[in-house]
């Protein structure tokens, strides 16, 4: 199995998946220029971004304000951000800095709810980036079915 290490592979890996609409803002769509480069996982099969949802998942490509310390100003560095479950998420993250690359951590803003991260995924953390989109993909189908009543 090849493993996606770039954004754009893990990007096609999740366009991939039934009814998923990938977001990926850029100038002039009338999108916030803070978000230009990044990319939002939403299941929405209707292929609206949904109003009244958050993503599953995204990829930054920048620091945001208040959150600089992944460091992803510097070139070449990106993060992809997974909501898991805070269960979930104390299950699975460990120790390391937040600017370590290759590392499943706690995002650095929405760990307590449940949201892990990892700067740069490689070798070591794709396939279980993959899983943790694919797994956060089915809870979102789940909950707009149960939301629709079609569960």
């Amino acid at each position: 199995m090849t493993i996606p290490t770039s954004m754009d592979q893990i990007i096609g890996t999740v366009r991939g998946l039934e009814g998923v609409l990938v977001l990926e803002p850029r100038p002039g769509d009338g999108t916030p220029e803070i978000a230009w480069g990044d990319a939002f996982f939403y299941y929405a099969p209707d292929g609206e971004v949904p109003t009244t949802v958050q993503p599953y998942g995204t990829i930054v490509t920048k620091n945001y304000p208040g959150d600089a310390g992944c460091d992803l100003d510097r070139p070449d560095r990106w993060r992809v951000n997974v909501h898991v479950g805070r269960d979930r998420a104390r299950e699975l993250v460990g120790g390391g800095e937040p600017a370590d690359v290759d590392v499943l951590l706690p995002h650095p803003l929405y760990g307590d709810l449940g949201w892990v991260c990892v700067v740069n995924p490689a070798e070591r953390t794709t396939p279980l980036v993959l899983d943790l989109l694919r797994v956060a993909h089915a809870a979102a189908r789940r909950r707009y079915e149960r939301r629709r009543g079609l569960s």
